[in-house]
């Protein structure tokens, strides 16, 4: 299995990264060897790879770019096929639709969507769509100014964009057919104020979302209606220990593909938080914060096979692996650190034959 991981690289964010990184992971141990560093990419961040892993492409995060690269099957490694403008500030995150024929991309400070037509050959052509996102802002004086969508991962079923927005304290959800969006029956759910609504999980086998909201560390639940793609709130609670009375912001959110476990990492309290989601209501029960053995994990990964966590700290330039206990979900360290500049995203890819 590959692994690919983005970095920041720029001197404006105070990175250490040198671009995008291609690694060969060892199943049995979760053990990372590096294969290939693409440089000269600035702030090759969020990653999405197509669903036969030959293609892989990054928004470019403070910048206006979306890149799209060719994955060679033999042995991972990356080979540049086109960038294209997202007309807008600082894309953050990206997600294909089913038929791999459409990217939809984040514009954070622009508070826009946008899709991309996809080539046969996974190409990006120019932006087909732009949609804004539209509502008060938050009360934060800082952070919430104005629209700030930060995902946009479509559902389970591939009909719906569902999109985090930390500016406006809302979810929005959008139908997406024939490469284009629209408003869902329930274009939006509000979320509590200044909460910085950031990422979402669906739940692998339930109907269920839940939200890692940014600035005041908290995870809400939702049941999703699959017809109508409408979020009916469930519960809120903190992914912080109630011993923690210190400054932290939440940031990824990740479900074990049994869904027995929700993950959300913590930045500043710098851990990983662990929930245990009841089967039969779908909330959630805090478990533990484990220590992400690093300073501000951005980000981290599950193994498509659960049995590693990598967490990505951003600030220490370490990617830490932990196994994942099958009954608990609890999060141990092996004790294997790779270094690696201001690390970001991370996807895997499976490797030839496998």
């Amino acid at each position: 299995m590959y692994a690919y991981v983005g970095s920041r690289t720029s001197r404006e964010r105070n990175a250490r990264g040198e671009g995008l990184s291609v690694f060969k992971m060892a199943p049995q141990t979760g053990h990372l060897a590096r294969v290939q560093v693409v440089e000269g990419l600035v702030n090759p961040s969020f990653l999405a790879l197509n669903r036969r892993g030959d293609r892989l492409y990054t928004v470019h995060g403070d910048q206006h770019e979306v890149s799209a690269f060719r994955v060679d099957p033999a042995d991972g490694r990356l080979t540049f096929l086109n960038r294209q403008s997202c007309q807008g500030k600082n894309p953050v995150h990206l997600a294909l639709d089913p038929t791999d024929r459409y990217l939809v991309v984040s514009n954070h400070l622009n508070g826009t969507l946008v899709v991309m037509p996809v080539d046969a050959d996974g190409a990006l052509g120019e932006v087909s769509q732009t949609v804004a996102l539209e509502g008060q802002p938050g009360p934060h004086r800082v952070e919430q100014p104005f629209s700030k969508p930060h995902f946009n991962p479509f559902d389970p079923s591939g009909r719906f964009v569902v999109v985090p927005d930390k500016g406006l304290d809302r979810v929005f959800t959008f139908r997406f057919a024939n490469g284009q969006l629209s408003p869902a029956a329930s274009p939006w759910v509000d979320a509590r104020e200044a909460a910085g609504p950031r990422h979402i999980a669906f739940h692998p086998q339930q109907p269920l979302a839940y939200v890692v909201n940014e600035l005041d560390s908290t995870v809400t639940g939702y049941r999703f209606h699959a017809e109508t793609g409408r979020l009916e709130p469930l519960q809120v609670l903190s992914a912080l220990p109630d011993s923690f009375t210190g400054n932290s912001r939440a940031s990824e959110i990740m479900i074990a593909a049994d869904g027995r476990t929700l993950y959300a990492s913590n930045r500043g309290h710098d851990s990983i938080a662990v929930f245990r989601i009841d089967p039969a209501s779908g909330r959630l029960t805090f478990v533990e914060a484990a220590p992400s053995h690093g300073r501000t994990p951005r980000f981290f990964a599950l193994t498509p096979d659960g049995q590693f966590a990598f967490v990505l700290n951003e600030d220490s330039d370490s990617i830490v692996t932990f196994a994942v206990q099958a009954e608990t979900g609890s999060l141990t360290p092996t004790g294997f650190s790779l270094a690696c500049g201001s690390p970001v995203c991370m996807v895997f890819a499976p490797a030839k034959g496998a």
